[in-house]
């Protein structure tokens, strides 16, 4: 079965001496029937299943190629330094909304894409795929394609700008992306509340239910803390509202970047000790199986338990209506990805086979298989 995915072949001039020197790479690694190992800054590399191929440095491929804020998109190429991208962003008062993390500071914009991690705000402003416009990739042919574009209601062929983020390079080689953005709210603030997991549950999900600028939510050692944007009458109006205590802003902003970048104490872990994500619905009674940390209005649960507990994350992850990933500590063995039901399986093998067929692409950083 081929799914034929339509694509549009960038012009031959387009094709730089970077691009020239990873497409190069590309088919040498196809007649040696070597694999490679896609990789920006790095900050990524604890992240998935396996690391083992040549080196296919992206960092080369940097800057900004075109950006219009009046527009609200920006394009930029796939080695392009996350920092420096916000940086850019910044001058003009805006921002990506999904706060990507960053787990250091040579973390790259196709790292991001490719990783598919969103920060604190994602119940809220949306996930990383969900900004994802148009991107340009190196398939496993060594050729040099564009899907998408720069403008949301771009929909014709099959939507994979978004299917590339989360794919960890098993796909191709992310080039070059065409993101949405939007400006930095005008107002915010941050209210703590002493809850036990089950009441901040409630909580925010009553919450949920009413008109309030909520943007992100952290619950952990009996405090919630609830972080609101948007324009300041609104803001006025939830803390009158709500309640609670207001955290000193420069306090806050350290708090939720320390989240965002896994800084807390709270993701150290003790020797043979993992971290475990799981992704349930928001409105999922607490798991009980070891110190948690929620997030996203109770969407995401962070747990410590050890590699060898996976059975039993995993079923009550399942059980719960979601899914676990482990994250970090992994021991080599224990699968990192919840295993795909047999016609998923079958469904990303094909996918695989259509982008990368030879099989060099970060072979088992998804899959063992593929």
């Amino acid at each position: 079965m081929s799914l034929n995915v339509p694509a549009e072949p960038v012009p031959e001039g387009a094709v730089d001496a970077p691009l020239q020197t990873l497409i190069a790479k590309i088919h040498q690694a196809v007649a040696r029937g070597r694999p490679l190992r896609i990789r920006g800054g790095g900050s990524k590399d604890f992240y998935g299943q396996d690391l083992h191929g040549e080196l296919l440095d992206v960092r080369p491929l940097a800057g900004v190629v075109a950006y219009e804020p009046s527009e609200l998109v920006v394009t930029v190429r796939a080695g392009t330094r996350l920092r420096d991208l916000e940086a850019v962003l910044a001058e003009a008062g805006q921002c990506l909304p999904f706060e990507p993390p960053r787990f250091g500071t040579g973390g790259t914009v196709g790292g991001m894409v490719a990783a598919g991690l969103s920060g604190p705000a994602r119940a809220s402003a949306g996930a990383v795929r969900d900004y994802v416009l148009g991107v340009q990739v190196l398939n496993g042919r060594g050729q040099l394609l564009t899907f998408g574009g720069q403008v949301m209601k771009n929909v014709a062929g099959y939507d994979v700008s978004r299917l590339l983020a989360g794919s960890l390079g098993t796909l191709g080689v992310i080039t070059e992306v065409s993101l949405k953005v939007l400006p930095v709210p005008p107002a915010e603030r941050t209210l703590l509340f002493e809850l036990s997991e089950t009441s901040a549950r409630q909580q925010l999900n009553r919450w949920g239910g009413q008109p309030l600028p909520l943007n992100a939510s952290c619950w952990a050692d009996g405090q919630l803390a609830v972080r609101l944007r948007g324009a300041h009458a609104a803001i006025a109006s939830a803390v009158q509202q709500m309640g609670g205590h207001v955290l000193d802003d420069e306090r806050a902003q350290r708090q939720w970047t320390a989240l965002r970048d896994q800084a807390l104490p709270f993701f150290r872990l003790a020797p043979g000790e993992a971290l475990w994500r799981a992704s349930v619905p928001d409105t999922a009674t607490p798991l009980n199986l070891g110190p948690t940390l929620v997030e996203w209005h109770g969407a995401q649960r962070w747990i410590k338990a050890t590699p060898q507990d996976a059975p039993r994350v995993r079923e009550a992850a399942a059980r719960a209506g979601g899914h676990a990933t482990l994250f970090r500590g992994g021991d080599g063995v224990t699968p990192v990805f919840t295993p795909l039901a047999a016609p998923l399986a079958r469904i990303h093998a094909q996918l695989k086979r259509e982008f990368d067929p030879a099989g060099i692409f970060c072979p088992g950083r998804l899959y063992p298989d593929f």
